[in-house]
């Protein structure tokens, strides 16, 4: 019996993954440790704990 791989969640899928015009680029507003940061930095983020993918039609589910 093979074990299924779940999703990978990628960080431009992720409702925390947004533009910074001060920096001109798009960063994690999740606030990481040191280790965090450097997994994300290597782009390990394959099974990031704050991984949320991002619905931009969430709120009109809601309505419905």
């Amino acid at each position: 019996m093979e074990k299924k791989k779940q999703p990978v969640g990628r960080c431009e899928e992720c409702e925390f993954y947004d533009y910074d015009e001060e920096l001109d680029a798009y960063v994690c507003d999740v606030s990481l440790d040191e280790d965090e940061m450097a997994n994300f930095v290597a782009g390990n983020t394959g099974r990031c704990p704050y991984f949320r993918f991002y619905d931009e039609y969430k709120s009109v589910h809601k309505q419905i």
